[in-house]
This record gives structure tokens, C-alpha cells and sequence, in this order.
């Protein structure tokens, strides 16, 4: 097989099994809580109502702060702005011309507005929760 076929075989490969394996997993999970569920009830035995509604609504797990979640997501971006920045000046020999420069501070200013980004999304986030309280 040749590698103009092989690589993106396998790249998009990977990418189906990072989707599909943990929705299989979760799934596996259900049919086996309901097999146990159906086990019990062929012996007889009686069922809880709230480990019925657990298995039927799923977990109902709490819902994250979005805005703690926002400010973590933009100051990690930004340090990984400021790395590719860094590196960029120490590929350079830390002078201030040069394409080594130049190319690091591509991916330092695309992390480096994203990072911003999430961090006025953590302002407006946290703006909005302390107006609904």
C-alpha cells in the first residue's frame, strides 16, 4: 500500500475510533445494566424506584461552571501563545528578524485570539451568572 493512501487511512482510522469507541463503550455499559436489570426481575426480586430512574435518565451529572471552565481553556492558550513566541525568538537566536520568527508567530497569534476569546467568554459567562442570581 502506498503511503498517499496509507496515511490518510490511517489518520481518519484513528480519528472514527477516538468518535466511535467511547459512544460503543457507553452503550455496552446500558445493555448491560439492562441484562442485569431483566436477570432480576426473571428471579423475582424487587427493584428500587431510584435505581430505575438512575438507569433510565441516565447520570445526571451537575453542569460545570462555564465560566471557570472558559478562563482555564483561554489562560492555557494564551501560555501556548506565549511558548510558540518564545520559541520562535529562541529558533532565532533572539533577534528580532528572520523566518523562524516569523513562522512561530502564526500559531502564537491564532492561540494567542483564541485565548482571548475564551477569556471574554469567561467575563460574559461570569457576567450573566452573577445577573441571574
Amino acid at each position: 500500500m502506498d503511503a498517499d493512501v496509507f496515511v490518510p487511512f490511517v489518520f481518519f482510522g484513528f480519528l472514527a475510533a477516538i468518535i466511535l469507541v467511547p459512544i460503543w463503550l457507553k452503550e455496552r455499559t446500558k445493555q448491560s445494566a439492562h441484562q442485569l436489570l431483566s436477570q432480576a426481575l426473571e428471579k423475582g426480586q424487587t427493584l428500587d424506584p431510584a435505581v430505575l430512574r438512575q438507569l433510565t435518565e441516565g447520570s445526571t451529572k451537575p453542569k460545570p461552571d462555564k465560566a471557570r471552565s472558559s478562563l482555564g481553556s483561554g489562560v492555557v492558550l494564551i501560555a501556548l501563545a506565549l511558548g510558540f513566541v518564545m520559541a520562535g525568538y529562541a529558533i532565532n537566536g533572539f533577534e528580532t528578524s528572520g523566518a523562524a520568527l516569523g513562522g512561530m508567530m502564526v500559531p502564537a497569534a491564532i492561540l494567542g485570539a483564541l485565548g482571548l476569546a475564551f477569556l471574554l467568554l469567561a467575563v460574559v459567562d461570569y457576567s450573566t451568572k452573577q445577573k441571574g442570581e
